[in-house]
């Protein structure tokens, strides 16, 4: 009996390429995909349907199964995957692919390739998509024999997943994925040169807590990388309560720790609080985790912080001294150095001692005191836009997930949302990607359906990707979308204002007050199958944001009237120093106390 069944079980193992494919993402763990059909990636599509395991998420544009991938990715710490097909499916992608990389977002893209004896002779749909995304991916794999298929799909969630994440791309020819193999799991990985960091160098870390116990003016920098290595929240408060000194968090960290912590000064650099930005700019030591000294941050980096010592922790051993000098570095996954550091240093200052900061916490108290985020109204009469985004917040509940698009409206929610969870706070910081919002907050709706998902997001940047309201109507994803409408691509028009002499040359998008609404966001939102509302008056606000909050059966977009005079503060213009950063226009601190 056993040798009749033999043969039963051995034909069960042998599938397509395309089947293989699909059991090695259920195997892997992937409950959701986005994407959209093609011919080179057909094979794949049909055995998916079949999977019982696997929710697959038809998007309208593969742009947004992009973003939407990273949005899953962002909220669950997990690969976000997306597929495409060939040619101009696959370079839809790009966009998508570059601001992952840009924030090291965890991501598997697949791509259908045309066979694989079409390869290079300029076929129908062809297009090199392994050497178009060079530049930008963490790794890529081109498959053309449907033995590759499990190994390299394993090999590229392990790469995406591990050390500092990123995309990883598979490009998989049609021919792979309709021919014959054996499915073996889990398959044997060759990874050649593929080496996660070690534990963090123990003479290291004394050297680091030496250097902060000794320190008059620390400050603590702490960036996304924190998020993308899942710190416990308990570890960080530790040595920030430890260490005791201010600290400072990225546009991608701003989530890492409470935002009413009494030690959070909130985001440095172009629009940073006075608070982070002198505090980076007067500190002697400052103790960087898991943040890479961008130029948005340092502004101009000969002038960034010049009497600091810097010991800087990261995962990528590329990031240590690639902008600013590194005097203690420390390469190490954040998970281990966080609490290690924390013990090395509570160890050194019981046998040792440390320098009393209480002076230094005492000035930065003042300038937070002296220098509050704040706004003018505009005389226009319209909303202001930081009225409209302060009252969303404190209509929210506490495990509301924000997205933004990029943009004045981004700079504003930085400035006016509390955080008090990780994992609450998506948005695109290295690439600046338009059009990221909407398709982000759908891929982290779909990861945390229990969860409310809002999108603060510019007329702008809504017009680039809005079309995913279809795939959220169609799918029960129910966002709720905050159009933050100045009826102009608002960051671009301020630079204008400041730097131009008020020639608005090609920022005017007519949405909004005073003209014929073109689209009319209210009206579109319908058509997509969501609700519509709108809010032009400071009255109605909160009554407006109650009807949103109320609706979750379906997506809600509510379009926001607001003054286009209303600008983002403080600033510090390009090329200058942070020290020249202005609170309101032409208005600078005064950092001593007189």
């Amino acid at each position: 009996m056993a040798r009749d069944d033999a043969p039963a079980r051995q034909d069960q193992r042998v599938m397509t390429g395309a089947q293989a494919l699909v059991r090695a993402l259920e195997e892997l763990g992937v409950s959701d995909i986005f994407g959209m059909p093609g011919g080179a990636i057909l094979p794949f599509y049909d055995p998916l349907l079949a999977s019982t395991k696997i929710r697959h998420v038809l998007v309208r544009h593969e742009q947004g199964a992009g973003h939407a991938a990273e949005g899953y990715a962002m909220v669950t710490g997990r690969p976000g995957v997306c597929v495409a097909t060939s040619g101009p499916g696959a370079t839809n992608l790009i966009t998508a692919i570059g601001d992952a990389h840009m924030d090291s977002v965890p991501m598997l893209a697949i791509t259908g390739q045309v066979g694989s004896r079409g390869i290079g002779t300029d076929a129908f749909q062809e297009a090199d998509i392994v050497g178009a995304t060079m530049p930008f991916v963490k790794h890529s794999f081109l498959i053309t024999r449907p033995e590759d298929i499990v190994p390299r799909v394993a090999e590229a969630f392990h790469i995406a997943s591990t050390g500092r994440p990123g995309p990883v791309l598979v490009d998989i020819s049609k021919d792979a994925q309709e021919g014959l193999t054996e499915f073996v799991w889990p398959p044997a990985r060759d990874l050649p040169g593929y080496r996660l960091p070690s534990k963090p160098n123990q003479r290291r870390l004394a050297q680091a807590a030496e250097v902060i116990a000794a320190a008059d003016r620390p400050v603590l920098y702490l960036g996304g990388g924190l998020n993308r290595a899942q710190v416990a929240s308990e570890d960080l408060t530790e040595l920030i309560d430890l260490i005791g000194a201010p600290f400072v968090t990225t546009l991608t960290a701003l989530d890492v720790m409470p935002s009413e912590h009494p030690l959070n000064l909130r985001m440095p650099g172009m629009h940073g609080t006075v608070a982070a930005v002198g505090a980076l700019q007067r500190a002697d030591v400052i103790v960087c985790l898991g943040a890479r000294f961008d130029d948005r941050v340092t502004g101009r980096p000969d002038t960034f912080a010049t009497k600091a010592s810097v010991i800087h922790v990261d995962v990528d051993p590329a990031e240590i001294s690639k902008i600013r000098t590194a005097d203690v570095p420390i390469v190490g996954d954040l998970a281990d150095v966080v609490p290690a550091l924390a013990a090395e240093f509570h160890d050194h200052v019981t046998a040792e001692g440390r320098v009393d900061i209480a002076p230094w916490r005492r000035e930065v108290e003042r300038i937070q005191a002296t220098y509050p985020a704040g706004w003018t109204d505009t005389d226009d009469g319209l909303l202001q836009p930081q009225e409209v985004i302060t009252h969303l917040d404190r209509a929210a509940s506490e495990d509301t997930i924000w997205v933004t698009g990029v943009g004045q409206h981004q700079m504003w929610a930085a400035h006016y949302l509390t955080f008090r969870r990780p994992h609450t706070w998506l948005n695109s910081a290295g690439a600046g990607t338009m059009g990221y919002g909407l398709p982000a907050a759908m891929g982290a709706k779909e990861a945390c359906p229990d969860r409310p998902v809002w999108l603060i997001d510019g007329d702008g940047c809504f017009q680039m990707t809005n079309q995913e309201l279809a795939t959220c109507t169609l799918n029960n994803i129910p966002i709720k979308v905050a159009v933050i409408n100045n009826s102009s691509l608002g960051m671009v028009r301020q630079w204008q204002t400041l730097f131009y002499g008020q020639r608005y040359s090609n920022t005017d998008l007519h949405t909004g007050a005073g003209t014929a609404r073109v689209p009319d966001f209210v009206k579109m939102a319908e058509a997509y199958g969501a609700v519509g509302l709108r809010c032009e008056r400071l009255e109605d606000l909160d009554d407006v944001i109650a009807q949103a909050n109320a609706i979750n059966d379906r997506p809600v977009v509510v379009d926001f009237i607001v003054s286009a005079d209303a600008q983002v503060w403080p600033m510090v213009a390009a090329g200058v120093s942070n020290d020249e950063i202005q609170h309101a226009r032409g208005m600078s601190p005064v950092w001593e106390e007189e």
